[in-house]
């Protein structure tokens, strides 16, 4: 007889179809029955664990911002150093959007922009605590003279977030054809030295 998965393990299945479906028919064509498809399931179930389609995607956000934040406290502990800690906090996040493609996609849905705000909220909340993040390093690496004195880390901290979204986007845009990390972190050495003192 085989074992019944736990409701934790059924979740975490249905929050990785979730994730492999967004990425390959695109978030705002995601239907809960294509993910109870993908599963083995039937679609009631999937209800179980989530009530509606928008607590679903909540989940979904829940999960990418937990391994987004293990990303970031793994760099925190790693990195004394505030310009190696810099450069790995903008590495982490073009792995996270390289193990999940979807990401950039859904960024632009229609489901996070317009149909569930409790999405956007949660977006929102992983961005400021990423930008949180890198203002802090930012603010490391201005106190040892590494910084321009008149750059305001606030703004760069804005400018490495777009350096990140925009290269997910080309990424995204252009079939993957671009090596996402060594390019993504060929242009954040070029920002790098533009915020150099």
């Amino acid at each position: 007889m085989a074992k019944r998965m736990s409701a934790e393990n059924r979740k975490a299945k249905i929050i990785s179809a979730v994730l492999a479906l967004a990425d390959e028919i695109g978030p705002d064509r995601l239907t809960t029955n294509d993910v109870a498809h993908r599963v083995g399931i039937t679609q009631p179930a999937i209800f179980r664990h989530f009530p509606t389609k928008a607590d679903l995607w909540l989940a979904v956000a829940a999960d990418v911002s937990a391994r987004l934040h293990a990303e970031w406290e793994a760099v925190a502990a790693a990195q004394p150093d505030p310009q190696a800690r810099l450069r790995a906090l903008v590495e982490a996040q073009f792995r996270v959007i390289h193990a999940s493609p979807a990401l950039p996609l859904i960024l632009h849905s229609r489901e996070l922009n317009v149909e569930n705000p409790g999405l956007r909220d949660a977006v929102q909340g992983v961005m400021h605590a990423y930008q949180a993040h890198l203002v802090a390093t930012l603010s490391a690496l201005r106190d040892v003279g590494a910084l321009r004195a008149d750059l305001p880390v606030e703004d760069a901290a804005v400018l490495l977030i777009s350096l990140v979204q925009g290269m997910a986007i080309r990424w995204s845009l252009g079939g993957r054809r671009v090596d996402l990390l060594p390019e993504g972190m060929r242009l954040f050495d070029q920002q790098l030295r533009l915020f150099a003192a």
